[in-house]
């Protein structure tokens, strides 16, 4: 099988990402959401990102319009028979998901791969949800997706070997680098960097500096492009706190404990830079 239509169910910052990486590499890309409003906003926020390389000069106004023109709109899940491939990117849930996989199992054709960009959630648990469990894999990107160039794949305990083989390669396609994972709460990018998050924000909390100097400390001291308060707001605190459930609930350790301050955040609704208030304030919500 041959991967040359992709289905990006979810058309928020990751997703969008997603399908703008796939119409630049040459893929037909279905962006599908719950609503075309959603469908919509994703479309522009991709518009907006080739305007920029266009203004860079690093495509032609051309290539621009030709990679738009590979990306549908959907808000019709039956969409998904169309695709070789579906590139879940929903919310950071696993009930979510697993309707989610459910659905598209019963709607995608029978060669159709389904794989998730879950940050921290099980495949195997994922792929329960279906009757293919042997085409459900973990492709995890990192954001900003046009950017950064690893993508972790996930295997789930029934992932066979030919999946796993097109998936890679998809991954090689996009000019990604793709890293193999077993599938262990948080994977590895996220086991390793949301408790290093978790801690800055302990240090905050216990007053042991502000997140202004945290973040000074590790991109002065430790070369990091970027400091872990201002990472957890670019990322979203709601996400931040996701993850470190799912790895306190799957460890059981209770090292991966979410700090009180940022559930307090969350509660708040101060999610980061999309809320316009995190750790930081910022003037584009």
């Amino acid at each position: 099988m041959k991967i040359k239509t992709v289905m990006v169910a979810g058309a928020g910052q990751m997703g969008s990402g997603i399908a703008q990486v796939c119409a630049m590499h040459g893929y037909a890309v279905i962006l599908h959401d719950l609503k075309e409003e959603f469908v919509e906003r994703g479309r522009q926020a991709i518009a907006g990102q080739l305007q920029k390389l266009v203004k860079k000069r690093r495509i032609a106004v051309t290539d621009m319009e030709q990679y738009l023109g590979r990306i549908h709109s959907s808000v019709q899940l039956k969409n998904a028979q169309k695709a070789d491939i579906v590139i879940e990117a929903a919310v950071e849930n696993i009930e979510i998901k697993k309707n989610l996989f459910a659905q598209l199992d019963e709607l995608a054709a029978e060669h159709t791969i389904l794989a998730t960009n879950t940050s921290s959630l099980p495949i195997t648990e994922i792929a329960a949800a279906t009757k293919r469990s042997e085409k459900v894999i973990g492709m995890h990107f990192m954001n900003p997706v046009p950017v950064m160039k690893l993508v972790e794949i996930i295997r789930g305990l029934a992932t066979a070997e030919d999946v796993y083989r097109l998936v890679r390669e998809m991954a090689v396609s996009l000019e990604k680098t793709p890293v193999e994972v077993n599938d262990f709460p948080g994977f590895v990018s996220n086991r390793i960097l949301m408790p290093m998050i978790n801690e800055a924000i302990y240090t905050v909390y216990e007053g042991v500096a502000s997140p202004e100097d945290v973040d000074q400390v590790m991109k002065l001291g430790m070369n990091h492009p970027m400091g872990p308060l201002a990472l957890a707001d670019f990322i979203g605190l709601d996400t931040c706190l996701s993850i470190m459930e799912t790895l306190h609930s799957g460890f059981g350790d209770d090292k991966y404990r979410p700090c009180p301050l940022l559930r307090k955040y969350v509660k708040a609704g101060w999610l980061g830079k999309k809320t316009g208030r995190g750790f930081y304030t910022y003037d584009n919500a």
